[in-house]
């Protein structure tokens, strides 16, 4: 069949374009066709059963400010940077129950307003005086986990628990021996176990579907995009809970607030190390069952966006010290601790003169646990470090177990609360979003003053999220691929090497060959990758040219999973998750950075490269094409590096994310101060921004008005030429 003209034309233009965009990919190309760059970044993501080692500093200095770098991390992760304010406990103590030795009362307070915090309290039958106290975060299972009648016998026979009744409840057995030897006791429920039904265990522990419904920036649940937007999780929740409970502990008369401990298995022992990480008041610590360079706890309330990232449970952990510490280890996940993550305990402590502050007992012939035999470890170990002046060894004795109506804490006189379900679940997030909205009305910056605590709370939130500042210049390599002149432009291509990080970044630099450099580079970041510099072979693109004939150098790069990262048969408008049957984003990016985190350090790296060019004074960052967001969170790590930001946000908020697999999405950006927050931590360098309407957010006015620099901050109508133009036309010339 013969082609009519019309077609044969529409068939030459098909090709012809196609053709144009191959050449535009290949003239933009560094690396040979079909080879990605050599970036740890493309192997498989990291998840919580990966490998995670101690490093231990070389000085006390060094520790101390990673300790306060970690220290933040946990805080910002489980949304208490900064913590809430405390309101009252409104604590409730009745139906006593007394042994021979010691009492039992049921507790109940509100740790935010309308959430209950229930458990039981444990005292000697005898109070005289102050008393050390024991907060005991339980774990899963519950504080009522029974082993039952007949796994109990079993349990006796392989020597891990020695009554057939109390050891049935090993966690309530506990209790009650630490309050017969003076202690001051209190476990509390976890989410979803026991009277703490407020928010239900599938919820809590096992969410098992995607929650679409509950994704409204109005009207929003836990594990959504708009919980981890604003950072509210399980786990942050759960801890706030244990700050709380300490809270509890120190308002009783009886309780001597010097000599506070902590001590919880599995999930609590997550608890017990976190607890410990953040809040000072605790002396003593044995967090069992979790410290550990494997498995990082499987449960949704042990992990969080952003925890675990560069970091694990033993480095967490550490943070306890120079305070002593004891755990064990067994035949899990903590086996191989005594030549895994103990030494390097020991070595720190060492470090910090207190070597005998921290113990771990090699029991690896008992699978995970809190048994009789674990418990007799810790029993000794307050006995020392709590000054309980008792005789070793301290023997576990059984006890008259409690009765339902016992343990329960709720009852006809003390009623359940009556809320709870999704309704609840979406009263908490509100509070809590409320809650941040009002710590940062708090720091508004309205002076300098004011300026620098927003710079303190949202810039270090930021940090965190970023998760790294610029590298030293000499951190980063560039390695030159090739140069072609082109006759009004000079190209050259080159890889930018972090090697401590394992990244690789494909670049191109364009420099004006018919007009004197005048020694300034325009680092051009574009949501396609640096092809968007071209519109042909040779032909850098309207706006590019423009520069270049202005005597300004122009670099373009590809932004991790851009251009030559790209890889057949892969979704790259999604970012990658790890696989997990529980839809939580906590999964993937509690233990590897986001991707638009990453492409912040892309352009970081890119920066010390240019700084240490001797030939570039003045460094200017452009973000256009849905990169504007990217350039903007990097200007804010930047500072002085760079001399002017112009960014396209084309009114860009990350509110609007709907899904956790947004390339653009970053847990917290919404909790402090979304895109204009991010624009407002420029100040006071040069800021041009177009995409708004033609009117600028009031945060990023007030913030450079607060820093004397209004006349810095410029906002701009139009296209992405009018934006280039007016900014750099406006540049002074003996800047």
């Amino acid at each position: 069949m013969l082609f009519s003209r019309f077609s044969l034309q529409l068939l030459v233009i098909v090709l012809v374009t196609g053709l144009c965009e191959c050449l535009l990919a290949d003239v933009a190309r560094v690396l040979p066709d079909g080879r990605a760059p050599n970036d740890t970044r493309l192997q498989p993501l990291k998840h919580l059963n990966g490998y995670f080692p101690f490093q231990v500093p070389d000085t006390p200095e060094q520790w101390e400010r990673r300790r306060a770098e970690l220290r933040q991390r946990i805080l910002v992760a489980a949304g208490l940077w900064p913590l809430p304010r405390k309101t009252p406990l409104n604590a409730g103590i009745h139906g006593c129950t007394e042994r021979d030795d010691f009492t039992v009362d049921k507790v109940n307070f509100e740790s935010v307003p309308g959430h209950y915090v229930t458990g039981l309290l444990f005292r000697p039958q005898e109070i005289d005086g102050k008393h050390p106290a024991v907060l005991c975060p339980h774990g899963h299972g519950g504080r009522l986990q029974d082993h039952g009648p007949e796994k109990i016998r079993q349990l006796i026979v392989e020597g891990r628990e020695r009554f057939e009744d109390s050891g049935r409840f090993p966690k309530l057995a506990r209790c009650v021996q630490l309050a017969r030897m003076g202690c001051i006791v209190f476990i509390y429920d976890m989410l979803g176990y026991a009277d703490s039904q407020q928010i239900p265990n599938d919820v809590a522990h096992d969410p098992s579907t995607p929650r679409p419904h509950l994704e409204d920036p109005k009207r929003w649940g836990f594990c959504t995009a708009q919980a981890e937007l604003r950072l509210q999780n399980i786990l942050g929740l759960q801890l706030y809970n244990s700050i709380r409970g300490l809270d509890f502990l120190v308002s009783l008369p009886e309780v001597d607030p010097e000599r506070l401990a902590v001590t919880g298995s599995s999930g609590g022992g997550t608890q017990s190390i976190l607890l410990c990480a953040v809040d000072s008041r605790p002396m003593v610590a044995f967090p069992q069952g979790m410290v550990s360079t494997a498995m990082q706890g499987g449960c949704l309330c042990e992990n969080a966006c952003l925890l675990r990232i560069g970091t694990g449970n033993v480095e967490l952990a550490a943070l306890f010290a120079p305070k002593p510490m004891a755990m064990t280890a067994a035949d899990d996940w903590t086996k191989d601790m005594m030549d895994s993550g103990f030494p390097e305990l020991v070595q720190l402590y060492e470090m910090l003169g207190v070597q005998d502050n921290v113990l771990c007992k090699k029991l690896v012939h008992f699978p995970h646990n809190y048994n009789y035999v674990t418990r007799a470890v810790m029993y000794q170990w307050f006995n020392k470090h709590l000054k309980l002046g008792l005789a070793d060894p301290i023997v576990e004795e059984d006890y008259q177990l409690l009765s339902r109506e016992e343990y329960t804490v709720w009852s006809e006189e003390h009623p359940a609360p009556k809320s709870g379900g999704e309704d609840y679940e979406v009263s908490i997030t509100g509070w809590m979003d409320g809650e941040s909205r009002q710590q940062l009305d708090a720091v508004y910056p309205n002076d300098a003053d004011s300026l620098r605590q927003y710079r303190d709370l949202v810039g270090g939130a930021l940090d965190t999220i970023i998760g790294r500042q610029m590298p030293p210049m000499d951190a980063v390599t560039r390695k030159k691929i090739g140069k072609q002149d082109w006759g009004e432009v000079l190209e050259m291509k080159d890889l930018v090497r972090f090697e401590k990080h394992g990244e690789e970044v494909p670049v191109v630099w364009l420099y004006p060959s018919r007009v004197n450099w005048n020694g300034e580079l325009v680092i051009w970041v574009d949501g396609q990758g640096k092809e968007a510099l071209y519109q042909g072979i040779g032909v850098p693109r309207v706006e590019v040219r423009q520069l270049l004939a202005d005597g300004y150098a122009v670099a373009g790069l590809d932004l991790f999973m851009q251009g030559e990262f790209l890889v057949e048969d892969q979704d790259y408008t999604k970012t990658r998750l790890v696989e997990s049957s529980r839809p939580s984003a906590a999964y993937t990016f509690g233990y590897n950075h986001v991707l638009f985190a990453q492409r912040v350090h892309d352009i970081m790296s890119l920066v010390a490269v240019a700084r240490d060019d001797d030939r570039s004074p003045r460094i200017h960052v452009v973000g256009v094409n849905g990169a504007g967001p990217i350039v903007a969170a990097a200007s804010a790590h930047l500072g002085d590096a760079i001399d002017t930001r112009v960014v396209d946000t084309q009114g860009f908020r990350f509110v609007d994310i709907r899904t956790t697999r947004d390339i653009n999405f970053l847990p917290g950006a919404v909790k402090y101060g979304d895109m204009p927050a991010l624009l407002a931590l420029s100040t006071p360098h040069p800021l041009w921004i177009a995409g708004e309407g033609g009117e600028l957010p009031k945060l990023v006015h007030a913030a450079y008005q607060s820093s004397l620099a209004a006349d810095n901050l410029h906002g701009v109508e139009g296209n992405v030429m009018d934006l280039v133009r007016v900014a750099f036309e406006k540049q002074p010339a003996d800047h």
